[in-house]
């Protein structure tokens, strides 16, 4: 296994990405850390492989990767699905560990995590690849590519973990593409990160095996969870991805106390009938319950999705009141900035605790975990 990258140092890293600016509208952003030229003039370095967790060897030239359901068995020079694993004379290695394809300091609104320390920043990372391939991926540039071809910042876990709590960052996220393809350096970063009181949270499309899933709740305090559809023939024709395993996935996080939140992208024409909606809002309800936030968010057309339109404003709202009915308490519109649906209101007296407008929170009403005018419980980790 040959995987390249190419070396930036924690100086440059520094002085190129950790700059706040204020936009036209308010909001802070970052500047991008995403790899583009900035790696222009530093020549590519090797990177050790490491050896994967969660494979099987079946004989001194092949394994099977037990990681997600696929299974992938491989020989030496074959690649998983996922382009992040391969086999070297019977010993499994992630060929992504360390090598980060995406870094940014984002607001925990963006995750999404409404129910988490609004407010604070999360300092999220990806690499290269993904073991899904969704046509309205809005990272597709690195979540469809191999490691050989992004560029590329090693960072150790230890090196993650300071330049977080150097940024005054409460959270790690794991994002982006799909964290669980490169799942032992989430793993490692996520213990070092746990003994510095940082947070550990993991957005993912779900597609993962229950013994891989059970290890991650040892070191993970939320997650955001894609729920991308609940029809199985959309899921398989637009994502390659199987229904079972995400609702799976999702009652182990729950049933092992980890903080769940579920974000579903409409997207008109293929997963917008609103009798699967509805089906989804009762499912959650029942398995992980009332008070599990669901983020219905918009889709705007991109990557193999361009001939698609947005999704209607009245379809997102439709949706929302099918959902509320369904006797969930925190539902959710996303993508669309200043829409009422991005507030959190109190479940009992109704008012707004925790207003917002895109990823800027405005007022924020919970006070020790509950409703400031009624003193309602309101679910979440709040700090």
């Amino acid at each position: 296994m040959e995987v390249f990258n190419r070396r930036l140092t924690r100086r440059d890293f520094l002085k190129k990405g950790c700059i706040f600016a204020a936009c036209s509208g308010g909001l802070f952003v970052l500047e991008s850390l995403r790899i583009d030229n900035i790696f222009a003039d530093i020549p590519k370095t090797k990177f050790s492989p490491y050896e994967a967790m969660f494979y099987n060897k079946i004989d001194e030239e092949t394994v099977q990767c037990m990681l997600c359901p696929r299974k992938c068995t491989l020989t030496n020079g074959t690649r998983s699905f996922c382009r992040a694993r391969e086999p070297r004379d019977g010993i499994l290695y992630s060929a992504v560990y360390g090598l980060l394809a995406a870094m940014h300091i984002d607001p925990i609104e963006k995750k999404p995590l409404f129910h988490m320390m609004p407010g604070s920043k999360s300092f999220s990372i990806a690499t290269a690849g993904c073991n899904l391939r969704c046509k309205f991926c809005q990272n597709w540039q690195i979540s469809q590519s191999k490691p050989e071809e992004s560029d590329n910042q090693e960072l150790s876990p230890d090196e993650v973990v300071d330049l977080a709590l150097k940024n005054n960052c409460k959270s790690i996220a794991y994002t982006y593409t799909e964290p669980t393809i490169f799942f032992e350096y989430m793993v490692d970063t996520a213990k070092v990160a746990k003994q510095k009181g940082i947070k550990n949270l993991y957005h993912t499309g779900g597609f993962i095996n229950p013994d891989p899933c059970k290890y991650l709740t040892r070191i993970l305090d939320a997650a955001n969870v894609d729920l991308k559809g609940f029809d199985q023939n959309y899921l398989t024709e637009t994502c390659q991805e199987e229904l079972q395993t995400v609702l799976t996935m999702l009652k182990i996080l729950k049933d092992n106390g980890i903080w769940l939140e579920i974000t579903s992208l409409i997207v008109p024409t293929l997963n917008d009938d609103m009798a699967k909606i509805k089906e989804m809002a009762g499912w959650i309800n029942k398995n992980l319950g009332s008070d599990t936030p669901l983020h219905l968010s918009r889709f705007y057309p991109q990557y193999k999705l361009k001939n698609l339109y947005p999704t209607p404003v009245e379809t997102l709202e439709e949706a929302r009141e099918i959902a509320l009915k369904e006797g969930l308490n925190f539902v959710y519109i996303g993508n669309i900035p200043g829409h009422k649906g991005e507030h959190t209101y109190c479940p009992n007296c109704k008012k707004i605790v925790i207003e917002r407008t895109g990823y800027t929170v405005l007022k924020n009403e919970v006070k020790n975990g509950t409703c400031g005018y009624c003193n309602t419980k309101i679910a979440g980790l709040w700090e």
